[in-house]
């Protein structure tokens, strides 16, 4: 019997993660700003509801405003906002599926088949972890664009839980150094006919505004 290539959507919970600080936008609850009429983290929401069974948000503050997009919240159980690295934990604590996609608030325009092309490859390479790796314009570059892994795009198998705990309880908290640990692959997404664009993270109400303009 052969082993399946693919992942049903009603085996992946996604989780959108919103819970920072909003630092680099002035202190505002980031996943609550308006790109085009609606909210990032419910934009990601809508996205991501069309790819995976079930849906879940990571946020620390205006839990009520994020309650009333549908999806349970929950937030970090790690404290001092930890970064997305407790997000993730978060995220595989309530995980009732085999795997978990994390997406960040702040990109409202990722791919639609995120979930199936990150599923195939870590099928494929019998993987713990698929991350993304996306085209990103390198700094003082002419121009040019290099792939880059885009560490808070993630399919992770649930069972990856125990370590996480344990990478958390000792201080870690850079997702690198946890993926570092696990047989994690690099899923490209430079395809012919994929947006240049799709895993821009608006970091600035400038960049958000610039976005939407596009």
């Amino acid at each position: 019997m052969s082993a399946p290539t693919a992942i049903a959507a009603s085996e992946i919970t996604g989780l959108v993660l919103a819970g920072g600080r909003g630092s680099r936008m002035g202190g505002v609850d980031k996943g609550l700003q308006n790109f085009n009429g609606t909210p990032l983290a419910m934009h990601a929401l809508m996205r991501l509801g069309m790819q995976v069974g079930e849906l879940m948000i990571n946020a620390n503050r205006n839990l009520s405003a994020y309650e009333s997009f549908g999806a349970p919240v929950w937030p970090d159980g790690l404290a001092d906002y930890a970064g997305p690295l407790a997000g993730f934990l978060t995220g595989l604590e309530r995980c009732e599926t085999p795997y978990l996609l994390t997406v960040p608030c702040d990109t409202p325009l990722f791919p639609l088949d995120l979930a199936s092309r990150l599923g195939e490859a870590l099928l494929a390479d019998q993987a713990e972890i698929a991350m993304v790796s996306a085209p990103e314009m390198a700094a003082e570059s002419d121009g040019a664009s290099a792939l880059r892994p885009q560490p808070v795009f993630c399919l992770l198998r649930a069972t990856l839980l125990e370590s996480l705990v344990r990478f958390t309880q000792d201080g870690g908290r850079k997702i690198d150094k946890w993926t570092a640990q696990h047989r994690t692959v690099l899923v490209p997404f430079d395809r012919p006919g994929d947006a240049p664009d799709a895993f821009f993270n608006a970091n600035t109400l400038t960049e958000l505004h610039a976005l939407e303009n596009r």
